[in-house]
């Protein structure tokens, strides 16, 4: 049996939060050719330090995921409770894109090269995905999406809508379309 994991204490939760910031903008800046001491220098911290909190890059890619998956759950929580499923769903869609299109840090570490460890942000994904499956499922019931659509469906949309992030007029587009193409009878 594992202790349980305590808590920071303040200065290295400082320490961790700043190593995010730094990394947030450097992988936003240059993708993945930011190496781990550059985020240290920019965080204004030591190497020792940084690897202290993330092993590897995979780990603060997930780090930067968790973060931004936190204010996602809360985003599908406040949209779950919305009466029209319809709406429900919408409102959890465009959230999650705009909330992303904010954050070039979020959308390099889940679209770019290497793979973030899922384990790491393990609860973080649970809560997200258990909100979005059942919104999806409300809206497919209600006769708002397509019988066929699921919820790892919501994933594809919002990933190719972020790879057209390059103005917010491309990634709209982009939703509209689809949208389009996975409404129900109900429309």
């Amino acid at each position: 049996m594992t202790a349980p994991e305590r808590p920071l204490r303040a200065d290295a939760r400082r320490n961790r939060e700043s190593v995010l910031d730094a990394a947030g903008e450097l992988f936003a800046q240059r993708g993945d050719a930011v190496q781990m001491e550059e985020i240290a220098e920019r965080a204004g911290l030591g190497v020792g330090t940084l690897y202290r909190h993330f092993a590897d890059k995979q780990a603060l890619l997930a780090a930067i995921i968790g973060r931004r998956f936190e204010a996602m759950t809360a985003l599908a929580r406040a949209a779950d409770e919305a009466s029209d499923p319809w709406a429900a769903f919408e409102t959890l869609l465009y959230g999650y894109l705009e909330s992303a299109q904010a954050d070039a840090a979020f959308r390099f570490a889940l679209l770019g090269p290497e793979e973030p460890s899922w384990n790491d942000i393990a609860a973080e994904k649970t809560d997200f995905s258990a909100i979005t499956e059942r919104i999806v499922r409300r809206a497919i019931d209600a006769g708002h999406l397509r019988e066929d659509f699921r919820a790892d469906d919501f994933v594809l949309i919002t990933r190719g809508a972020m790879a057209n992030m390059t103005d917010a007029r491309n990634w709209r587009r982009h939703v509209t379309l689809l949208l389009e193409g996975i409404r129900g009878p109900e429309r």
